[in-house]
């Protein structure tokens, strides 16, 4: 099994259809991912998107998710559930380009809302049905019985399989920077068996896998990055190798 190339990817590219939006002053459409959005090719292998909080990254992955036909709050597309019908329309106004292969697999990994996936797993696995029961698919242990960052790692460990596609937001925020390296090396394995990851993230760490395409979102627009050029990146070296100056400045 070898990693997905351009002829193999399963997600090629994604546009908005800017003559369609209803108005550029009024959520989610007024946020700078959409404002300055240019047309985004995806990277066969793993495309993160990165930027300071508010400039729509989470949106924009929650729309991409919701137009390729999974749940809002996560899962897999068969996954039909809502404790909060909050998620927006930018769905209708964005174009996947999809390749000429389709992934075996697909799952929508969403930090903040991964405790609902959770509880509705085991509301349909109390179901009186003959079928598998779907917490066997995450390693069999109740994900409400792990703590926040296990139950995590055990989607990314367990259910996540070869030739998949996978869309992740946030999912350092439950992590230790030992787990996100863990986390890299399960990306790196899964990537030579066939999958494809897009990814939305705040992690140096998470985002230093090189066989990857790194998109920074700020207000003025959008633009591919090398890790060492994010302002990630830069923020969290100058606070390590100037700690004590930054922290003089920070309580002055």
């Amino acid at each position: 099994m070898v990693k997905l190339n351009s002829d193999t990817q399963y997600i090629r590219s994604l546009r908005i259809k800017k003559d369609e939006i209803p108005s550029y002053n009024m959520f989610p459409y007024n946020l700078p991912v959409v404002r300055t959005f240019r047309d985004l090719a995806f990277h066969p292998n793993v495309t993160y998107l990165i930027g300071e909080n508010g400039m729509g990254k989470s949106t924009l992955l929650e729309g991409i998710a919701v137009a390729l036909g999974f749940n809002p709050e996560g899962g897999t597309r068969n996954f039909n559930f809502s404790s909060y019908d909050s998620h927006s329309k930018l769905d209708q106004y964005l174009t996947v380009i999809k390749g000429a292969y389709r992934p075996k697999d697909s799952f929508f990994f969403r930090a903040e809302t991964f405790y609902n996936v959770a509880t509705n797993i085991e509301e349909m696995d109390a179901q009186p049905t003959p079928a598998p029961r779907i917490i066997d698919s995450f390693g069999g242990k109740s994900l409400h019985e792990q703590s926040h960052g296990e139950s995590f790692f055990a989607a990314f460990i367990h259910r996540f399989q070869c030739k998949g596609l996978y869309i992740l937001d946030e999912p350092e925020a439950a992590l230790s920077p030992l787990r996100q390296m863990s986390l890299l090396a399960r990306i790196h394995e899964l990537v030579n068996q066939g999958s494809q990851f897009i990814i939305s993230t705040h992690s140096p760490i998470i985002m230093a896998y090189n066989l990857a395409k790194i998109i920074e979102l700020t207000e003025e627009g959008m633009a591919e990055k090398s890790l060492e050029d994010t302002n990630h990146y830069s923020i969290m070296k100058q606070f390590f190798e100037d700690r004590e100056r930054l922290l003089h400045h920070l309580f002055q």
